[in-house]
Parts: C-alpha cells; structure tokens; sequence
C-alpha cells in the first residue's frame, strides 16, 4: 500500500452500476481498479465448492483465509477474477454468489481478514475502488468518494437484462425481491452497514445513462481534494 497515492471510492447497493462506473473511470484516469465486492464473492464461491455452511462462521473465516484471489484482464479487455487458480468470473456474477457474500460480509472476523487485502490496491498513480464501505472503513482518508444508488425497480431491471444477456433463467420479480433482501442486510448488519460516507457526493443514476454517469464521477474527481 502506498498512502500518498490518491484514491477515490465508488459505494453504492447492488445494481446501482458502481462496478462498471468504477472500471470505465480507472480506464479514463489511467488508475488501478479494486472490485471489493469481487473479493467476497470469491469466498463464497470457495465456500460453495467446500459445501460450507454458510451460518458457520468459524469455518468461513478459515475459508477467507485460505482462499487465494487474483485478477487478470480477459481477452475481451474484461476484468477475470481467478480463485484458488480458477477461473471463476462467471460463476461470481450469479445472484447464489451474491447472497452467499452478503452473509459472508456480515462477520467480522472475514471482514477483518480482508480488510489488508483491500488496501493493498492502493497504489499509484491512483486507486478506484468499488463497494460497500470503502469510503466509510476501508479508505476513509480518500480525497474522493462518490456514492451511486438508483430506484429499485430501475436496479433490477438492469440486473435483468444484464443476466438474460448471459443466457441465465430468472424472473424480474424474483430479482426484485433479492435486491430489496439484499438492500435490508446489506444496510442492518452490524459490521460495516451500507451507507454514504459523511463526505461522500451522492449520484442517483436513475434514468442516467453511463456516460453520463461517468463524467459525474469524473467531475468529482476533478475536484480539490478532501482533507
């Protein structure tokens, strides 16, 4: 970890389009790229393959430690994300993936475990970082932070297409109904709870399109840093 490097944090629920803001954004600033959420769904992708039992919090924490995470750029120029030397990107954009991280996110302890890796990312010349609480635990001291959110439905709907576009079966009903779960963990849990950082800009991109999307975030960025 560099601590002079700059960094800017993207945090936002599930479907608000931080993780494809937040590479567009390292792409145009020539920065290093942190999917946090990444990281966590890597876990819980290991703990599905050992059939752990996700209300077993001893053996999750084993698990965080033991697994090995890694990223590489796909052929395509995507983000590929091997796990214990697997590729396993597509397997981690499953909602199971996700729900499984969700709760995986909620002990302390693997929180905790992966608190240094997180930070490791910061490096120059930049950081972007996309997640849940990297303006608020992980890089508190970020001159940037930026937190996206959009309505429900628009979240699911994009989640929808987003998976019908790989060939997944699921309903738009049924993807609601995750991410509105999703949304009441993510914002309860006692560790960490989904919410803007005090000096973070709030973005809702509700009916926004990426690109505009971006030179908001952009526009932050462009901004005196934080003290």
């Amino acid at each position: 970890m560099d601590p002079n490097a700059p960094v800017l944090t993207i945090d936002g629920p599930s479907g608000s389009g931080k993780g494809t803001i937040s590479r567009i954004v390292a792409q145009r600033l020539g920065w290093h790229y942190l999917d946090s959420g990444a990281l966590y769904r890597a876990v819980g992708v290991a703990a599905g393959w050992a059939d752990l039992d996700l209300d077993d919090a001893g053996a999750l924490v084993r698990c965080t430690f033991d697994t090995l995470v890694g990223f590489r750029e796909g052929d395509a120029g995507d983000l590929r994300v091997l796990v214990n030397g697997h590729d396993a990107t597509d397997e981690l954009r499953t909602e199971t993936a996700g729900a499984a991280a969700s709760a995986i996110a909620a002990i302390p302890e693997v929180r905790a475990a992966l608190k240094d890796r997180q930070r490791a990312f910061r490096q120059l010349p930049g950081l972007v970082a996309d997640g849940r609480d990297m303006g608020t635990v992980i890089f508190p001291d970020a001159g940037h932070k930026v937190f996206l959110t959009a309505s429900a439905d628009e979240r699911a709907e994009r989640r929808y297409k987003q998976l019908k576009d790989k060939g997944v079966s699921v309903t738009l009903d049924g993807l609601l109904r995750e991410i509105l779960a999703r949304d009441a963990r993510d914002a309860s849990r006692a560790v960490a709870p989904l919410r803007p950082a005090d000096d973070a800009v709030r973005i809702d991109t509700t009916g926004l399109g990426i690109d505009g999307v971006v030179a908001l975030v952009l526009d932050v960025v462009s901004r005196p840093r934080a003290h």
